[in-house]
C-alpha cells in the first residue's frame, strides 16, 4: 500500500505517478535480494557452528567457560585438564590399548585411534564404536577408549571433580574412577578402588558410588550408593560429578548434592584406614557389554560417547 507522504513526493519531482512506482518496486526487490543474501550468510554461519558442535554431541552453551575455576573452600587446585586444546595431553593422560575385557568379560578393544578417543571444540570424547576390529590381543566386534593418570597424576585424598555427559543404551557401561598407584596392600580388591561414577547403559537416570576392598581376590567387600535424576537422564544433560575423600571419610556428590558417605572399610592383615591412605589415580573409560551391564542387543545404538567437560583435581589448604 502506498503512503500519502510517497505521493506528495511524486508531484514535487514533477515525475508521473507509473513511473516512480516502477522506481520504487525496483528499490524495494533490491533491498529484498539484498536482506535474503545477508539472512542466507547469517543461516549458514549459523549451521556451520550447529552441525560442528552436534558432530562432538553438544552446543555452544554447554562449554563452561573457564575465566575463573571455583575452588571448594579449604582446598587449592592442583590439577585440571580444561581440554582446550586440539589433542589429548599426553603429559597428563594414558591411553591404554587392551582387548583383555578389564576382568568383567567386556567385549571392547580399547585403542588409541583418534576415532576412539579425541579432543574437540574443547570438550574429551571418549567413543564407543561398533565395528570389527583386530589388534595384536585378537579380534573384538566393538572399540572403545580408556584413559589414566598413573604417574602423571597420582594424589592421597582430595577432591575430585568432572563435568561430563555419559553414553547410553544397553550393555555400555562407562566409569569415572581410581585405582591405586602402587598396590601396597596386595591384589584387587586388597589395595581398594573408588568408583566416582559408574552408569548402566539401560537405567541412563541412575548412577552410581562405590569402593571395593576387603582382601586379596576372592576376598571382596563393597559400599556404596546410587542417585538418581528426578527427571532426564545423564546423556541428555552434563553433570558435575565430584567426589570428597578425607582420611577417614569418602563423600559423593552430584551437582554439588552430597548422596553419600562412607566411613567405615578395611583391608584384611591393616589397619584402618587402608587401603584409602595411599596415591590414587584417575581412569575414565566407555566399557561395552561385561558381566554386570549385560551386552548390547538391538535397541543399543552407536556410536556412544562419554563427553567431559573438564577434569579438575583439589587438595586442602595446609593450616
Amino acid at each position: 500500500m502506498l503512503q500519502a507522504g510517497h505521493v506528495l513526493s511524486w508531484t514535487a519531482s514533477g515525475q508521473s505517478s507509473p513511473d516512480l512506482i516502477r522506481e520504487e518496486r525496483e528499490v524495494l526487490a533490491n533491498n529484498t535480494v539484498r536482506t535474503c543474501f545477508i539472512f542466507i550468510a547469517f543461516a549458514l554461519v549459523a549451521l556451520t557452528l550447529t552441525l560442528a558442535c552436534r558432530e562432538a554431541g553438544k552446543s555452544p552453551e554447554d562449554k563452561q567457560p573457564q575465566t575463573t575455576i571455583p575452588t571448594p573452600e579449604g582446598y587449592e587446585l592442583v590439577w585440571h585438564d580444561e581440554f582446550d586444546g586440539s589433542t589429548l595431553d599426553v603429559t597428563k593422560w594414558n591411553i591404554e590399548v587392551s582387548a583383555e575385557g578389564g576382568g568383567n568379560n567386556e567385549l571392547q578393544y580399547y585403542t588409541d585411534r583418534s576415532i576412539n578417543c579425541y579432543v574437540r571444540n574443547g570438550f574429551l570424547i571418549l567413543q564407543a564404536l561398533q565395528e570389527r576390529y583386530t589388534g595384536p590381543e585378537g579380534t573384538r566386534d566393538y572399540t572403545s577408549a580408556r584413559i589414566n593418570t598413573r604417574n602423571k597424576g597420582d594424589w592421597t585424598y582430595g577432591w575430585f571433580e568432572i563435568r561430563a555427559k555419559l553414553p547410553y543404551g544397553k550393555g555400555l557401561w562407562p566409569a569415572i574412577w581410581m585405582m591405586p598407584t602402587e598396590s601396597r596392600y596386595g591384589s584387587w580388591p586388597a589395595s581398594g578402588e573408588i568408583d566416582i561414577v559408574e552408569l548402566l547403559g539401560h537405567e541412563p537416570d541412575k548412577v552410581y558410588g562405590t569402593i571395593h576392598y576387603g582382601g586379596v581376590y576372592p576376598i571382596h567387600l563393597q559400599s556404596g550408593g546410587t542417585y538418581g535424576l528426578s527427571e532426564g537422564t545423564f546423556a541428555t544433560d552434563f553433570h558435575v560429578f565430584a567426589l570428597e575423600w578425607d582420611t577417614t571419610s569418602i563423600t559423593w556428590y552430584i551437582d554439588g548434592v552430597p548422596y553419600q558417605t562412607q566411613t567405615s572399610w578395611s583391608t584384611q592383615g591393616h589397619p584402618y584406614p587402608a587401603p584409602f591412605d595411599q596415591r590414587f589415580f584417575l581412569i575414565l573409560n566407555v566399557a561395552v557389554g561385561g558381566n554386570w551391564p549385560g551386552n548390547p542387543d538391538p535397541s543399543t545404538s552407536f556410536p556412544q560417547r562419554m563427553e567431559v567437560d573438564y577434569v579438575r583435581v583439589f587438595q586442602r589448604i595446609a593450616p
